[in-house]
């Protein structure tokens, strides 16, 4: 849980693969997310917890997403051609990072203003060993980007792949995801993941080499 923002989307619980969970560690999970003012949810590979559904379910959590994930190792990267008149590259400015994090935003339907605690968020990532890449035009605008998170076990999840509307359908979403998942393994990462939810998305990951792999489940308790 992060104590700076209430978003579901960071504020999460994910299950010990394998462990043994009952209605009774349900119960203590949605008093932990209460007691910290936060919505009780869960996202996790459903693999790793096949009975877990079921108990959520009955303690009346509500299911929101199903989203099959992909993964990709160094020998399957694909790398696609040098887009003209963009650069990517990371941020090393808080005024970049601001400006990622609007491109993203923008891109997901949000507010394009980020705010103090984002940019504060996305510098600890990158501190801790997370990738982030931003897609920049001749001019200097921001045109999308994405990161990863910092490794853990030599696996990394890619996330938050955006391109805003002007600069679409011309192979960036899949230059930016090449682009983390490269600088990934050169740091020693083994595999890669993310996640698609949609045939657009897929398409995109499988050209650089991501295969699907499971399925994820999103949860929550109203």
């Amino acid at each position: 849980m992060d104590p700076t923002t209430a978003s579901p989307h960071i504020n999460y619980a994910t299950p010990h693969p394998g462990a043994v969970i009952t209605a009774a560690d349900v119960t203590a999970l949605a008093a932990a997310f209460r007691a910290a003012d936060r919505k009780p949810r869960l996202e996790y590979v459903i693999s790793c917890a096949s009975g877990l559904e079921a108990l959520l379910v009955a303690a009346g959590f509500i299911v929101e997403a199903r989203h099959t994930y992909l993964v990709c190792v160094p020998g399957a990267l694909t790398t696609p051609p040098t887009l003209d008149h963009l650069k990517l590259h990371e941020p090393g400015t808080d005024a970049e990072r601001a400006a990622l994090i609007g491109a993203q935003n923008e891109a997901f339907g949000g507010d394009p203003v980020a705010s103090s605690a984002d940019v504060a968020r996305l510098r600890r990532q990158q501190e801790a060993g997370g990738v982030i890449v931003m897609a920049v035009t001749d001019d200097g605008t921001c045109a999308g980007g994405g990161g990863a998170a910092p490794p853990t076990g030599a696996v990394s999840e890619v996330a938050g792949i955006a391109v805003r509307a002007p600069y679409r359908r011309r192979g960036l979403a899949g230059a930016i995801t090449a682009e983390i998942t490269r600088r990934l393994f050169t740091t020693g990462t083994e595999i890669t993941w993310l996640e698609a939810s949609s045939e657009d998305s897929w398409r995109i990951y499988e050209r650089v080499g991501y295969r699907p792999t499971g399925e994820r489940l999103y949860i929550g308790l109203g």
